[in-house]
């Protein structure tokens, strides 16, 4: 199946915002380990594993790359972007994002900053691209 450029940002932006939550599923089980206080569940947070304080730690990052990756993958898709580098940079943001908080929660610094570097390298790319085809 070969999909246009067009669908792939759109698709990986949808992308990006699932895996903001999937390391929530890592809090979700720490916190069912350590006891869940429904009336304060932030209030728990120094409570819960290690492993589910880093979920934690990737779940708030992932708002953070989803901001600067969201608005990179909309202006290229609005700017018409037709490009393999923009295929390559929006399928490579979600598996550096994706990998990125297994790292975190595996607590593998070296690789955890590694996909973080190639995250951000992948929104700035889309954002190079739009610029570029925006002066065309």
């Amino acid at each position: 199946m070969n999909l246009s450029v067009s669908v792939i940002l759109l698709y990986s932006i949808v992308g990006a915002v699932i895996l903001v939550y999937a390391p929530f599923l890592v809090v979700a089980w720490g916190r069912l380990q350590t006891g869940y206080d429904q009336s304060a569940p932030r209030a728990m947070f120094d409570k819960l594993p290690a492993f589910a304080q880093r979920a934690t730690w990737a779940h708030q990052n992932s708002f953070e790359a989803l901001t600067i990756y969201g608005l990179a993958a909309l202006m290229a898709y609005a700017t018409r972007v037709d490009s393999d580098w923009a295929k390559i940079a929006a399928i490579a943001f979600l598996v550096a994002r994706l990998l990125y908080s297994v790292f975190y929660i595996l607590n593998i610094p070296i690789g955890r900053s590694l996909m973080f570097a190639l995250g951000s390298l992948c929104g700035w790319t889309l954002f190079a691209l739009s610029i570029i085809q925006a002066m065309n």
